[in-house]
């Protein structure tokens, strides 16, 4: 297994600019956008937010669309129904419980509607600068092909990383998504062009 330092190492060099490419103005809409990108590309999001973000932008404005027109302009982002469901919820119980501030405590964030670890843990490090590593299944793969963990469950493999890593863990996070999103892919990995292939669990069984 490759060694945690050696590892950040090679993906600072190969993804020197890594960062949350979602577009957003605010912090409320840096979660909107979040929750939106559950099971959807960045692109795609940012294509339905650049004319949603338009119209709505604060949480008074999201807690009063009728959940069917929100359906509507968020379609194409997929799980429409429980997205637009959760989001009007979110922007609610924003208004009602932290006077329509984002919470900046991981804690209170993820008592919102819509908002797991991983949601809370992006807005806590893009907005906040806090030091941690949201797991989506890019990272999650990655992890696991490394030996970094041995977990389906992201919870877990959060704990691992943040316990082998320690440091810098917002700026990893970005760099193994973009890493499994274009190097190491769930389907076919670019295996004989990684440079860290003799050090990777999956490869030594596969090869």
């Amino acid at each position: 297994m490759i060694k945690p330092n050696a590892f950040v190492d090679y993906l600072t060099n190969k993804f020197p600019d890594a960062v949350c490419e979602l577009k957003f103005k605010s912090t409320f809409q840096l979660l909107i956008a979040v929750i939106l990108s559950a099971q959807c590309t960045d692109k795609r999001v940012n294509m339905v937010t650049d004319t949603l973000f338009k119209k709505y932008s604060s949480p008074k404005d999201f807690a009063q669309i009728p959940q069917d027109v929100l359906e509507q302009k968020i379609k194409s982002c997929g799980f429409y129904h429980n997205k637009a469901k959760n989001i009007i919820a979110c922007a609610k119980g924003i208004l009602e419980k932290y006077d329509g501030e984002v919470p900046r405590n991981f804690d209170d964030l993820i008592t919102l509607a819509g908002v797991g670890r991983k949601t809370a843990n992006v807005v806590c490090a893009v907005a906040y600068g806090e030091n941690r590593c949201a797991v989506d299944t890019h990272v999650l793969r990655v992890s696991n092909r490394l030996g970094f963990a041995k977990t389906d469950n992201p919870d877990v493999c959060e704990r691992e990383l943040t316990k082998r890593f320690k440091t810098g863990l917002d700026k990893l996070h970005y760099r193994m998504v973009l890493f499994g999103r274009y190097h190491c892919k769930a389907i076919k990995p670019n295996c004989m062009e990684c440079d860290i292939k003799d050090e990777c669990k999956y490869y030594k069984t596969k090869h």
